[in-house]
């Protein structure tokens, strides 16, 4: 969805691969951005994935995008309208809000193995428990090797936390909000959303490129985007229960 009062054709670049017209349909001066389609469930493939994106990237050159799902499908133009006029108020306030702004997304993983092995050389009570247990030849046992496990836990947490915490100090002067998602697997230590300012994306850029380099390799960084708001957006689209029907 975009702010936008005249009818616009962005060209023939519809999901589906039938190369259908992506056009703008309106209520007053906001627009959503739709293609005709016979198909109401669209399958998350690889080609209608790449299409969905294609189509964001060439709408988001001149426009604030509001991003809506993947598959999104409404029965009529008129349908569309009646969604845009429920939640035109919201909308336009959204709008405002994510003006000239863009999304990234940073995922931050490492080696867990290289991470234990310095916390055993590193961490006193770790290094402590360890050699008692060599020298008690306790290194076999269940139990110890249980609270062994719980401690380097507890040590990897902490770590990643205080990773984690430097990372966003290092990003929080040139972003205007963050979001911290669920992070994947136990290499994972960050997944995060970051909103900037278009004019500031070269400065994010730097940030984080000064971020990664002063953790070196013990950090991999993967820096994705621009995007639009996802993860900085909720609206809630509801058709009234006359075109529902």
């Amino acid at each position: 969805m975009i702010e936008a009062r005249d009818l616009f054709s962005f060209g023939k670049i519809g999901i589906g691969g039938a190369g259908e017209n992506v056009y703008t349909v309106h209520h007053g001066d906001v627009a959503a951005v739709v293609s005709k389609t016979p198909v109401f469930i669209f399958d998350p493939t690889r080609e209608n994935a790449l299409a969905h994106e294609h189509v964001i990237e060439t709408v988001m050159k001149n426009n604030t995008i509001i991003p809506m799902s993947f598959g999104t499908v409404f029965r009529t133009d008129d349908d569309i309208r009646e969604v845009l006029k429920s939640i035109y108020p919201s909308l336009k306030d959204v709008l405002k809000q994510m003006a000239n702004k863009l999304e990234f997304g940073l995922k931050v993983t490492w080696d867990r193995d290289r991470i234990v092995e310095e916390l055993k050389r590193e961490n006193e009570e770790i290094h402590r428990f360890q050699h008692e247990l060599t020298r008690k030849h306790l290194q076999s046992t269940y139990f110890a090797r249980m609270q062994l496990g719980r401690m380097i836990d507890k040590a990897l947490a902490e770590r990643a936390a205080e990773v984690v915490r430097e990372i966003y100090d290092g990003l929080r002067a040139v972003c205007v909000a963050s979001r911290d998602n669920k992070v994947i697997g136990d290499k994972m230590i960050m997944n995060a959303a970051f909103l900037i300012q278009k004019d500031k994306e070269p400065e994010f850029d730097a940030a984080v490129n000064a971020v990664a380099q002063k953790f070196g390799d013990r950090l991999n960084f993967k820096y994705t985007g621009p995007w639009p708001p996802y993860n900085f957006v909720n609206i809630r689209l509801k058709l009234e229960r006359g075109t529902a029907s």
